[in-house]
């Protein structure tokens, strides 16, 4: 069969036999897919660094009746300090377990694959609040899966000013008069609100270079966690490693 060429994530990896591994990839083009790859426990094996969970490399590979199987592969970044910090191994265990959840094979996975890399690399590289960068993932990856927040006007109204409420039910901004009759809202300031549009706003190679602290940090915390919830219908918790 005739060979693929891709760069991909490993999301997961599971023993196979002997010395075979069974891994979980998400790929720009393909989505998320299986691979087996032969013979990578193998402690002389070509594919060991390639094909550990978080490694983001190029892979060549076919695809036979069910699975796709690895012929090579180059990494291009293990993100070792991950495993280094078990605060920040917990959180992008969780974040990969949500992009699992919601990719599926055949799907184009650019920009969810973009800004899974670019998550990664805040958490392992710097020291930015953890639970920040989370609220930021979560927060852009609604607005890739077609859940962008209105943010310019209130959704009722259309006023353009003080629009300290977020309406979860509505999805977007309120303005105190119109939030009276929406029981889903919740209150924010100046801050957490320009958080939140900067979030929805920014090119993905700058998503991450704002700092929240304090009462906005726990307003932009507590926004980002309950509209994506309400929004996969499912509530998504950071469980301990051990």
């Amino acid at each position: 069969m005739a060979n693929t060429k891709t760069t991909g994530i490993v999301l997961a990896e599971h023993n196979l036999g002997d010395f075979d591994k069974m891994l979980t990839i998400l790929t720009p083009g393909f989505g998320k897919i299986s691979c087996v790859a032969k013979g990578a426990r193998r402690p002389n094996s070509s594919l060991l660094a390639g094909t550990q969970l978080f490694c983001f490399g190029e892979y060549l590979m076919y695809k036979g009746t069910n699975t796709y199987h690895i012929n090579s592969c180059e990494t291009i970044e293990i993100f070792y300090d991950l495993r280094t910090d078990l605060d920040k191994l917990k959180y992008a265990m969780h974040i990969i377990k949500i992009v699992q959840d919601i990719t599926q094979e055949n799907q184009n996975c650019y920009k969810i694959l973009q800004l899974l890399l670019n998550t990664l690399y805040t958490i392992s590289k710097t020291d930015k609040d953890l639970e920040l960068t989370l609220g930021i993932f979560k927060l852009r990856l609604l607005c890739i899966l077609g859940f962008t927040p209105r943010i310019e006007k209130c959704i009722n109204c259309g006023e353009e000013h003080e629009l300290y409420k977020f309406s979860l039910k509505d999805n977007g901004f309120k303005c105190k008069t119109c939030a009276k009759q929406d029981k889903s809202t919740i209150s924010m300031g100046k801050s957490s609100q320009n958080g939140i549009i900067y979030t929805v706003t920014a090119p993905p190679k700058k998503l991450f270079s704002f700092n929240l602290k304090d009462e906005a940090l726990e307003e932009f915390k507590l926004i980002t966690k309950l509209y994506f919830n309400e929004k996969l219908e499912k509530e998504y918790k950071i469980e301990e490693l051990f």
